[in-house]
This record gives structure tokens, sequence and C-alpha cells, in this order.
């Protein structure tokens, strides 16, 4: 290949590098991404998965637990039911809190300011004028003040 460009080279009086491309590493970079999201998302089903059952099974140890209770009435069966009851709880405040993790992750944090606090006007007071009377301003009090700053800016 580099005898194709000698020619050129020893017309031009450069000597020619052969440049390796560096797409390589960033596909890598790319796609260590891909496999990064997909084990968020393997982690995320796995662990729901695991509370559900969690939940399901403590449900079950809830539904014994307080037949036994009812049938012994002992004070320490109705306490360890409480204890399962706060568990079981517990793991579903968990799931909960999962689904906003997820939440979370998956944002495009990439997005730009959403609340513009010091908003700018470039052109003229005639054009700033034409533009709000054209506009349908909801807020009668925020467009008296703005006509009021406009008169006051063109007697300036």
């Amino acid at each position: 290949m580099t005898k194709k460009f000698e020619e050129l080279d020893n017309t031009f009086n450069v000597e020619s590098e052969i440049v390796s491309k560096e797409t390589d590493s960033n596909l890598q970079k790319i796609e260590s991404m891909k496999s990064s999201v997909e084990d968020i998302k393997k982690d995320y089903e796995y662990t729901r998965g695991n509370l559900y059952s969690l939940i399901e099974k403590g449900q079950e140890a809830i539904n014994g637990i307080l037949e036994l209770a009812q049938e012994s009435e002992m004070p320490r069966a109705y306490e360890v039911a409480g204890q399962l009851i706060k568990n079981v709880a517990d793991a579903t405040d968990k799931l909960m809190d999962l689904q906003k993790k997820l939440k979370d992750v998956e944002e495009d944090k990439s997005k730009g300011p959403t609340n513009v606090t010091n908003a700018l006007f470039v052109g003229s007071t005639a054009e700033l004028a034409k533009l709000l009377k054209n506009q349908d301003l909801k807020n009668d009090w925020f467009y008296s003040k703005i006509n009021t700053s406009i008169a006051w800016t063109m007697e300036q």
C-alpha cells in the first residue's frame, strides 16, 4: 500500500506515515457501555424477582404464624408475627426504592437546564413590544410589568 503513494511522497518531498484508526477503542467503549446497561437491567430484573419471591414467601409465613398465634394465644407468637409483617413491609419498600433507583440510572444526564432564570431578549424594544402584543399572556400582572418596563426604557 505504501508503494502506491511513494510517487506522491517523492513529488511533494514528504514522508508518509500509516496512522491506525482510533475507532476500535471507541467501539470498545460503546460496547462496554452497552454491556454495562445490559448488566444494570439484568441486575434490576434479578433483584426485582428476588424481592417478589421474598414478599410472597413472607406473606405465606405471615399467614402461618398468625394461624399459630391464634391457636396458641402466646404473646411470643404474636411478637414474631409482628416482626415478620415488618420485614415484609421493608421488602416492599425496597422494591419501590429499586424502581426509583432504576429510573434515576436511566435518566438522560445530558439534558440542559429545565428552569431558565435569566432570559435575555436580543432585539430592539419595538420588536419586544410587538412580540409581547402577539402573545396571549395569561398573567395580567406580568404583562403590565413588562409594558411598564418597556415604556420606561423607551423614555430613557
